[in-house]
């Protein structure tokens, strides 16, 4: 097959042995060309298959240089010289293919010539061999190994390595074990052994062919191999050849088709929809499930066969006619017709049903396959929602200030209601029939907001109701219009008339949401307000327990250090009398935050009551002033009570609350004003109240810091102190003016 085409380079002088080689025919598969030169050249030896040298006249050393220094590596040099020459050769012997001694006669020329050609002829027939047979094993899909006896892989295929993923250079030289990631010492890895097949071939010297289970990786593969005995030169076994057929997916595909088969027979028993199949005459059911015997009333196929001609005893009398007619059109095989029928059970109940019958072939002969499916609630279904489409559509004319009706393969309508406002804004624009595109655009050029505009065009396109109405029964829009110089809320409303399948009709009506909407996006407002405060309250209160932590620290802290003083120095009665009036601030400092706290809790709860005495005022303002003149001393203060115009002093009120409530002002202006500053009550009674009853004003003020109007936006809410911080230097819950607004509300 192959065409072998050799380069001779005869190089000498011109002599008879070049010409009894020139003259002499080459051997199937090759042709011969001749160069001819007298002395050694490079570029001719370069280009050479075969170097014929007359070494006669020439320096043989220096020529023999030239030549095996130029030639190519798979070029054969061949020497022609005579035998004094022989010592001259004796350093180039091993790169020399061969010497041919002069003289020579030409039936000795011609034979080593010949003998040359056959040799070079059996190098190339091997080469052809060699080719075909790599070429064809890796060309193979399947899997193919040489191993000697002792289980070593001497040769194997692509196919091979890419099972294993290693490489050839990986693969052959190794064992079993290795190349299949099996360990032998484990008793796990028994099942993926092969060497016991391999025994088998050597032993029977017969093909052995078995499944085999082997690891590649991670990967369990299934093979089914056929090994052959490899027989050496004196007729012994030297090793065994395997082929080896990856059948994993082929076992895999088996094992999926038996479950789904398993899978569809149950299916088949347990499906909701019927399957019969029957011969063409009506006499022979050939199989039917539990779902169609249940359809059609029948307690088994034997019930079944006894009243089954074509069509079952049990179908409805008036639809018999038509179904036996709709089957028996059916004539070529593919043929498939579908209607809808009624079967009366015999406790009298009627079921609608959809079925599908199909004419098809098997093993030459004609069938019937039918497909029955209860639709009876479906029917009942669509009963209630045509009932319930017309109630809707009867909403619409009542409700909606503007009606219409359209059919949206026509694009065509006209109106079904318009009240008087529409009239009033439309006139006759919409009387009589008229396109939906144009109903549209003069609807939205006259009334709606120039930013929903494109919105509303793009929702009632035909196309797009078409597409939106086929998967809902209806569609909502809502909207801005521009009536009477302000922007009102409305809603297009759209749902489908009758049956869809039968006609795609649509009834469309806009009215005002203007003031539910209004409502909504108040209430949303409100949350969204209720919200925000409290969470202002959730982040007030925690800071107000990180406050609390320190300002009940700080007291206990001192009333316990002054107290282990004071009992250090029990027998120094000033300092012990210093250190008792310094715990006894901080106790009170402390009972005044526990106070609060629990005032707070009261209010919260709504267990705080009013218990009302008879108070009088000069008693109240005694009071508070005496309470109030240590602190003021202690910040070096002036506070005065300024009362006018008080008629009533005696008066009904909790007396306990309202001094708290005007202690809890006076201690914040102590608190928040510097040294050397003044702080005033003025008290007055209002008048223009009725006999038995007064209205006294308190007003508190002083030189101190001020308070800044954020702060005052939110003086009332529990937690919240104008300097937030343990480190300010100043005393106090947050909780004073929140728990005097209460009180004053209760009064």
């Amino acid at each position: 097959m192959y065409h072998c085409q050799l380069h001779f380079y005869l190089m000498g002088h011109p002599c008879r042995e070049f010409e009894i080689i020139k003259e002499m025919p080459p051997l199937e598969f090759f042709t011969h060309d001749f160069l001819e030169g007298t002395v050694p050249e490079a570029a001719s030896a370069a280009g050479a298959d075969v170097i014929l040298a007359n070494l006669r006249e020439l320096d043989a050393k220096e020529a023999l240089h030239i030549l095996l220094s130029s030639s190519r590596e798979d070029a054969q040099l061949i020497v022609l010289a005579p035998k004094e020459q022989m010592e001259l050769l004796e350093d180039s012997l091993e790169e020399i293919t061969d010497i041919w001694l002069l003289p020579m006669s030409e039936a000795e020329l011609k034979f080593r010539f010949l003998r040359w050609q056959q040799t070079c002829k059996m190098s190339k027939d091997y080469w052809q061999t060699s080719h075909f047979f790599e070429t064809t094993i890796n060309s193979v899909p399947n899997l193919i190994w040489y191993k000697t006896k002792d289980g070593i892989h001497e040769k194997v295929n692509d196919s091979f390595c890419k099972t294993v993923n290693k490489t050839k250079q990986q693969v052959e030289g190794r064992d079993h074990y290795y190349i299949w990631d099996v360990d032998p010492n484990d008793p796990q890895n028994e099942g993926y052994d092969c060497m016991e097949s391999d025994m088998e071939v050597i032993r029977s010297k017969t093909v052995c062919v078995s499944e085999e289970q082997v690891k590649a990786g991670d990967d369990m593969r299934l093979l089914t191999t056929y090994k052959a005995p490899l027989y050496d030169l004196d007729g012994s076994i030297m090793g065994t050849v395997g082929v080896g057929i990856d059948v994993t997916q082929e076992r895999a595909y088996e094992q999926e088709i038996m479950n789904k088969n398993r899978m569809m027979e149950t299916i088949f028993t347990t499906l909701d929809c019927g399957v019969i199949c029957h011969s063409v005459d009506g006499s022979r059911i050939i199989s039917v499930n539990q779902a169609a015997l249940r359809i059609l009333g029948y307690d088994s196929i034997d019930d079944m066969l006894e009243n089954f001609d074509m069509v079952a005893l049990s179908v409805v009398e008036e639809d018999k006619p038509a179904l036996r007619e709709k089957i028996q059109k059916l004539k070529k095989e593919g043929d498939t017709v579908s209607m809808e029928y009624r079967v009366q059970h015999k406790n009298g109940d009627i079921l609608h049903v959809v079925g599908n019958v199909k004419l098809l072939k098997e093993n030459g002969e004609l069938f019937y396959q039918r497909y029955l499916l209860d639709y009876t609630a479906q029917k009942q279904q669509e009963k209630e929602n045509e009932r319930y489409q017309m109630e809707l559509i009867q909403a619409l004319s009542i409700d909606y200030n503007l009606v219409f009706t359209f059919d949206l393969d026509s694009g065509m309508g006209n109106a079904l209601r318009e009240d008087q406002e529409s009239r009033q804004l439309f006139g006759d624009a919409f009387s009589g029939t008229i396109s939906l595109d144009e109903m549209m655009d003069c609807y939205i050029q006259r009334l709606v907001c120039e930013k929903d505009g494109e919105l509303l065009r793009q929702a009632c396109s035909v196309e797009n109701l078409k597409e939106v109405m086929a998967e809902k029964r209806q569609l909502k829009v809502n909207y801005c219009v521009f009536f009477d110089e302000e922007e009102r809320y409305y809603e297009m409303k759209v749902v489908r008339a009758g049956l869809w399948e039968e006609g795609h009709s649509i009834v469309l009506g806009f009215r005002s949401v203007d003031e539910e909407t209004r409502s909504e996006m108040q209430q949303k407002r409100l949350l969204e307000d209720a919200l925000v405060q409290a969470n202002n309250a959730n982040k007030a209160k925690s800071l107000f327990l990180s406050n609390m932590s320190h300002d009940i620290r700080t007291p206990m802290n001192a009333i316990v250090g002054f107290t282990g003083l004071a009992a250090a120095h029990i027998d120094d009665k000033e300092l012990v009398q210093e250190y008792l009036k310094k715990i006894t601030a901080s106790g009170k400092h402390m009972l005044n935050l526990i106070n609060d706290v629990l005032d707070m809790s009261q209010i919260e709860s709504g267990k705080m009551q009013l218990a009302e005495i008879s108070c009088n005022m000069s008693d109240i303002l005694r009071e508070i002033n005496s309470i109030v003149q240590v602190d003021v001393h202690e910040r070096d203060l002036s506070f005065q009570i300024e009362v006018t115009d008080i008629t009533d002093e005696t008066f009904y009120c909790d007396q306990l609350r309202l001094n708290r409530v005007l202690l809890n002002i006076i201690s914040n202006s102590i608190k928040y004003t510097k040294p050397g500053g003044s702080i005033t009550m003025q008290v007055t009674e209002k008048p223009g109240t009725s006999a038995d009853y007064a209205s006294y004003e308190f007003c508190i003020s002083d030189t101190g810091i001020g308070m800044s109007e954020e702060f005052v936006a939110r003086i009332f809410e529990p937690f919240e102190r104008e300097k937030n911080t343990t480190t300010s230097g100043i005393q106090g819950t947050g909780l004073g003016m929140a728990i005097t607004k209460n009180i004053v509300d209760m009064m």
